[in-house]
């Protein structure tokens, strides 16, 4: 796909990223509306009142902090009323199905509810940087990277601001938004936060990073984060199914889940894919990914974290990439390695 970009060619991005992921007619959908268009103007209303509501005694997130955040308090994710916005932009990293050829509209939001000791972005998930929006801020955003011909507007580490993305959708489908959204996440959230993104959300890309709760506790400061991916994902799939595209390839509708390979966790990986495999469909489209490097806290104390210090191997990523297969999955992301 990088290749057909610099080539300039859109008509032959269109039909190669058509040929990949839509010649199965049981994921295509000919005629495609966002779901959040049949919302009524009553309906967001209430979903904008809710997430105020939700703001005023906090539980956006697994970490249940209780803060007062329209009043400005902050709690784990040390976000207050209003979210911060890293950065904005066409996204050509993303996958296939949804980077396109115009690129995927991410809007990366600062700070994270997780810690994880290895975390690529670091920089943006663990620092107070970036700048604060209000809602209607964040609207006019999402709606230049429409404008701008994004094929969707990306949500990245949204957990911790679902109620002021609620806010800022309501006032973006108001002037107009006609994209599919997409909810991109580590996948510590709450269901609460998930039901009230039911009717928005299109497309629901979560990250399942751990199957064991002593590894989520070392690496991440989050001993139930599997209870929680696993009941999180679910709902997710609940409410938009498997991933769906259009005639072009383009991704619609449902979940797409992603596992980056941790090395010597090989074991999780096949775990984690047994449960998507049983618990949701043989048919989850999964991103199985083998880009994992020393980043953060790994390469700043890598006596402490001696076991993740280095890249994971070619072998194990191979071992996951089986162990997907083994467990009846057979949907998957183009294999971008870097080896």
């Amino acid at each position: 796909m990088a290749t057909l970009l610099l080539l300039g060619s859109e008509s032959i991005g269109r039909r190669r990223l058509a040929g990949k992921l839509a010649d199965d007619p049981r994921f295509v959908i000919h005629e495609f509306e966002p779901c959040y268009r049949r919302l009524t103007p009553g309906e967001l209303a209430a979903k904008v009142e809710a997430a105020h509501r939700d703001l005023t005694e906090c539980r956006a997130c697994p970490r249940d902090c209780g803060v007062n955040r329209m009043t400005g308090e902050t709690g784990t994710c040390n976000t207050g009323r209003h979210a911060l916005v890293a950065s904005a932009f066409h996204h050509f990293g993303e996958e296939d199905c949804l980077r396109g050829w115009n690129g995927s509209g991410t809007i990366f939001f600062s700070l994270c509810n997780l810690r994880c000791v290895f975390c690529q972005n670091w920089d943006i998930s663990q620092q107070r940087d970036g700048l604060e929006m209000t809602g209607p801020e964040l609207a006019a955003v999402i709606l230049r990277l429409q404008r701008e011909g994004c094929h969707n507007v990306n949500f990245v580490t949204p957990e911790h601001v679902v109620p002021q993305v609620v806010e800022a959708m309501a006032a973006a489908i108001a002037l107009g938004l006609d994209v599919p959204i997409v909810y991109n996440t580590s996948a510590y959230d709450s269901i609460e936060s998930l039901r009230l993104m039911e009717g928005l959300i299109d497309i629901y890309m979560p990250d399942f990073k751990f199957w064991e709760p002593g590894t989520a506790r070392r690496l991440a400061r989050a001993s139930d984060y599997p209870e929680r991916a696993r009941e999180a994902i679910a709902e997710m799939h609940r409410q938009v199914g498997v991933l769906k595209v259009g005639p072009d390839g383009l991704a619609c509708r449902g979940v797409l889940v992603r596992h980056l390979v941790m090395p010597g966790c090989e074991g999780e990986a096949a775990a984690i894919f047994e449960w998507l495999a049983t618990a949701l469909s043989p048919d989850t489209y999964v991103n199985v990914m083998g880009q994992y490097r020393p980043e953060y806290k790994v390469a700043e104390k890598p006596d402490r974290y001696d076991d993740i210090d280095r890249r994971t191997l070619p072998a194990e990523v191979d071992a996951a990439f089986f162990a997907a297969r083994q467990a009846g999955l057979w949907r998957f992301d183009e294999r971008v390695l870097p080896w």
